[in-house]
């Protein structure tokens, strides 16, 4: 019989799969309201990525349990749910390496999404949130970017909101924009911070589900294995006569 310790921590790893699933799709749903700098962030591809990853997860759990209450001498079951997880894993990879390769050119990345969004959509970044501040606990409402164009005052900039205005411009034209200390007047800066702090945390996560992944991969060998040893030793013994071995 297959020992107790073992079952445990393949159900263990078991139930962190369905939480992986249940938090991807959950995120994926709840990312999709309409917030302009999430949005920004996240583009709907991305979310339907993370989406297709959370229901590959889900339905992996549930073959899981398909293979789990089968007899001990059937094993097709767990054979199907290693492939499952080998593609899985195919998708993990995938999803994370094109999140991680996108962050090492995120200025470049987010000027060009920066250049497609509407005035109105500049005009409410350049007074959104700054994320800079998240760490400080504030309120989400009361923090405020406070830059005006992306790398620098001139670099598609749009006059209005609360902010930007004529004059705002005019005095940063003066700054020079490739300085550190004046990096923190244009929109560049607060974007690719929270970006960056996004999609770190999103590739992190995602490539953390791996290491479920593979151990519950493992786990399943272990106990394909096992059932198929005790199944070895059921049928010796019944050549016997059914006496077991001294």
């Amino acid at each position: 019989m297959v020992s107790r310790k073992l079952m445990g921590v393949w159900a263990c790893l078991d139930v962190f799969l369905l939480a992986a699933g249940a938090v991807s799709l959950a995120l994926s749903l709840v990312w999709r309201a309409p917030n302009i700098l999430m949005n920004m962030v996240l583009s709907n591809s991305d979310l339907t990525a993370g989406t297709v990853l959370a229901v590959a997860l889900l339905v992996t759990f549930a073959i899981s349990i398909a293979a789990v209450v089968q007899r001990n001498h059937v094993t097709i079951g767990f054979v199907i749910l290693n492939y499952v997880l080998v593609l899985d894993a195919l998708g993990i990879i995938v999803i994370g390496s094109f999140v991680w390769f996108f962050t090492l050119h995120e200025r470049a990345n987010f000027h060009d999404i920066w250049v497609r969004q509407s005035a109105a959509n500049r005009i409410s970044l350049q007074d959104q949130v700054n994320p800079l501040h998240l760490l400080k606990c504030a309120s989400l409402t009361s923090l405020q970017f406070n830059c005006c164009g992306y790398f620098n005052a001139t670099d598609n900039q749009e006059i209005g909101g609360t902010h930007c205005t004529q004059s705002q411009v005019d005095f940063l034209n003066t700054l020079d924009a490739a300085a550190d200390n004046n990096a923190k007047f244009f929109c560049v800066t607060p974007i690719t911070a929270f970006a960056d702090m996004t999609l770190n945390n999103i590739f992190t996560y995602v490539y953390g589900f791996m290491a479920i992944v593979l151990c519950l991969l493992l786990a399943s060998l272990c106990v394909i294995n096992k059932r198929k040893e005790e199944e070895r030793f059921k049928k010796m013994d019944a050549k016997r006569g059914g006496r077991g071995f001294v």
